[in-house]
């Protein structure tokens, strides 16, 4: 990777759920040797952020994002891992303007109006107990708030990490607000559906599991796919695999912009015909 400053879009890190910015320490500073202002979130709730998780919802990201672009003031580029695949899809829908791409690291791309449960509960079975991290998280006497069990995590979510890497990051998860991760973006062609996307999707992920990885990118079309092998937190686990892999996505240019800038074709709907 080259050490030369060039002009590159910034770049805001999205974490996943009951993550923080720690997450994507290996990761960040990857992309800025290679040019790039990099900007990791600590999401409201998440990491050393001190609001309450069951006071999260969609709109206290949507405005923490906001401010955060009106300080950048430029386009940036998105990338998200996991849950926070949808929020990236949230705000590249608000904000498409300031939005020049998105990656999603083994991302929730959802179609318009769906949740991540929905398309769960069509690859596991609606009556069955939900596969990955899912099954395994703590709620909250009131449901509002759940955790990772550490052996879940390293387990699950960070099973082709050292072990001593696992542990660390395990001991790092911070409870989770439902009102920010069971969510439902609305999303329009004009607005997010112009906007470049790739899809790195993790081979050997134990959480988001492939087959599920795959549906996402059929429900949600137009996506540049990438295939890792790796478990669910590549960035964690082969942050220089996974900067190699998306390099040249983020160094795109006015070309490859305009290729992908036409609106995307209508999003496959769900196995039960329900309109997304």
């Amino acid at each position: 990777m080259s050490t030369t400053k060039m002009f590159r879009d910034p770049v805001i890190l999205i974490h996943g759920a009951w993550q923080g910015s720690w997450a994507w320490n290996s990761f960040a500073p990857l992309l800025e040797a290679d040019g790039f202002d990099v900007f990791a979130a600590d999401l409201p709730g998440n990491g050393s952020d001190s609001t309450d998780p069951a006071d999260v919802t969609l709109d206290v990201y949507l405005d923490y994002f906001g401010r955060l672009l009106t300080e950048i003031a430029r386009p940036v580029s998105l990338i998200a891992h996991s849950g926070g695949g949808a929020i990236a899809t949230a705000v590249a829908e608000r904000h498409a303007e300031q939005v020049a791409r998105i990656v999603y690291v083994a991302g929730m791309m959802l179609p318009s109006g769906a949740s991540f449960a929905d398309v769960q509960a069509e690859i596991d079975g609606s009556s069955a107990v939900p596969s990955g991290v899912t099954g395994e998280l703590t709620w909250s006497a009131d449901r509002r708030v759940t955790t990772v069990p550490r052996a879940a995590a390293t387990a699950i979510l960070f099973s082709d990490c050292a072990p001593d890497l696992a542990a660390a990051a395990a001991a790092k998860l911070t409870p989770q607000g439902e009102g920010g991760r069971a969510i439902r973006v609305m999303t329009t062609p004009e607005r997010y559906g112009r906007i470049p996307r790739l899809y790195v999707e993790a081979t050997e992920d134990r959480s988001l599991l492939l087959d599920v990885q795959r549906r996402m990118q059929q429900l949600v079309p137009g996506a540049t796919v990438i295939s890792l092998p790796t478990g669910h937190a590549p960035h964690v686990s082969a942050p220089y695999l996974l900067a190699e892999a998306i390099l040249p996505f983020l160094q795109g240019g006015e070309a490859e912009m305009a290729e992908h800038n036409a609106p995307k074709s209508q999003a496959t709907p769900l196995a039960d015909g329900a309109s997304r």
